[in-house]
Parts: C-alpha cells; sequence; structure tokens
C-alpha cells in the first residue's frame, strides 16, 4: 500500500495567496505521484 502524502502548509499557503490575489481567471494545480508539482496562476484583465 503507498504512503500517504501530505500537502505542506506552505503549500496551501502559496495556493491560498494566488487563490486571493486573482480577480478574474484561475489557478491551477498539477498533481503527480500524489505531490503538487505545478501550481499555474492565469489572470485575466476586464477592461
Amino acid at each position: 500500500m503507498a504512503e500517504p502524502k501530505e500537502v505542506t502548509e506552505e503549500r496551501l499557503a502559496q495556493i491560498k495567496e494566488y487563490i486571493e490575489s486573482v480577480k478574474y481567471g484561475s489557478v491551477n494545480i498539477i498533481i503527480q505521484d500524489g505531490k503538487i508539482i505545478q501550481i499555474d496562476k492565469n489572470e485575466k484583465i476586464r477592461l
């Protein structure tokens, strides 16, 4: 059986910061083998 993988408080804080900083857009979390390997932030600017 695979050992459980933990999401660190540091990663959660980073994700939270990205979510709070985007007015219009998205935050994508890329996971591989149960670990976060990439976080993308896409922001749209409404004119």
